[in-house]
């Protein structure tokens, strides 16, 4: 397996490690939940250098990632991040990425770890006679997320600069020597940030923290958090994983993300069209024959990717992504169901084996965190 920059980290935290994507990663230190409360009450520290990054540059850089991307890029600024799609010529998702331009000629792009490979060919194949350098630095360097509420007050101990951004807006600082890439960015639904520096200088990064703050203490600020953590924490957050909520076979329409397509990127220079682009419109303009909802569940029984979903005894969907909510103290899920039970109140059972789960369609997301 794959190693991050934080293996020692994790080890001597007590992680428990886990093969996620062919990278030994923690799944967990102390708990799921006790993690998940942490991030949600005051801050988490993840490790995230398993997703890949990958730099773009050259003269046709634009006309590259419109080709590319579900979302518009062109009009982005300097310092700015977006969260876009990419998906395949019928329609389905590729993967959901997030868009990062660094000056008018460069770009950054942060996938998922799974879908890293697939999507470094299909860039081959897109960039043909375009002028596009395709740089993939995932081994080069590390990524880390801290999140929470109490992150930023922390973070102005380091930086003035850094609490002012604005969501999704990054800037490049110079760390220990080196620069790194910080952005206002999470999968959390907590305010936070991410930061990409080089494989160098990561355990000095670490380092930096614990002066400031000491992992075990009860009340630290931060602690470690692992992958279980932030899968129920984005999973609150009503936020879709590529293997659960998006895939190659699942339209891209369908899953709740229409701020994420430009269908008239055709309109703006440069003109070009994204992969996938008639498909996706068909499904927009005819609809899809499920859609992507949230679930409360009664009693304290949480369901499985997997189960099937029935309305008056008839299979009507599937649950994509389910756990009991530390937060909310309830099970919660979300699932595809036939568009025409998409609504928020549509009573549904959940088959889980033997028994049957009462649930009920809600809004997404579960939880928003306070301003």
């Amino acid at each position: 397996m794959l190693k991050t920059p934080f293996n020692k980290l994790h080890h001597d935290a007590g992680g428990r490690m886990v093969d996620f994507a062919g990278w030994e990663m923690p799944i967990l230190y102390t708990g799921i939940i006790e993690e998940h409360k942490q991030v949600r009450h005051s801050g988490g520290l993840f490790d995230v250098s398993h997703m890949g990054r990958v730099w773009f540059k050259g003269k046709d850089v634009r006309r590259f990632l419109e080709r590319l991307c579900t979302r518009r890029i062109s009009d982005m600024q300097p310092g700015q991040c977006r969260y876009s799609l990419v998906c395949n010529e019928a329609g389905g998702v590729r993967d959901d990425v997030l868009v990062y331009r660094i000056d008018e000629s460069e770009f950054m792009l942060v996938v998922n770890a799974s879908n890293r490979e697939k999507l470094l060919g299909h860039f081959d194949e897109i960039r043909g006679d375009l002028k596009v350098d395709i740089d993939d630095r995932t081994m080069k360097t590390a990524m880390v997320a801290l999140q929470g509420p109490k992150v930023m007050d922390l973070i102005g101990k380091f930086s003035q600069e850094i609490p002012q951004l604005k969501r999704y807006r990054f800037v490049t600082k110079g760390v220990l020597m080196v620069k790194a890439l910080v952005s206002r960015t999470g999968y959390t639904g907590e305010d936070g940030v991410e930061v990409i520096l080089p494989n160098s200088v990561a355990g000095m990064a670490i380092d930096l923290i614990k002066r400031e703050v000491d992992f075990t203490k009860p009340d630290a600020i931060i602690k470690p958090a692992g992958l279980g953590a932030r899968d129920t924490l984005r999973l609150e957050a009503g936020m879709p994983l590529y293997g659960h909520e998006l895939g190659e076979d699942i339209p891209a329409w369908s899953s709740d993300l229409s701020f994420a397509i430009n269908l008239d990127k055709a309109e703006h220079e440069p003109k070009e069209q994204f992969i996938g682009f008639d498909a996706v419109r068909e499904q927009a303009e005819k609809g899809t024959a499920r859609k992507l909802v949230g679930m409360a569940m009664e009693g304290r029984r949480s369901a499985r990717q997997g189960m099937i979903i029935q309305r008056n005894g008839e299979d009507v969907g599937l649950v994509t992504s389910a756990c009991l909510s530390p937060t909310l103290e309830k099970p919660i899920a979300m699932g595809y169901v036939d568009s025409a039970l998409a609504d928020n109140g549509t009573k549904l059972d959940i088959i889980a084996g033997e028994r049957t789960i009462a649930a009920e369609v809600v809004g997404l997301p579960f939880y928003k965190a306070k301003k």
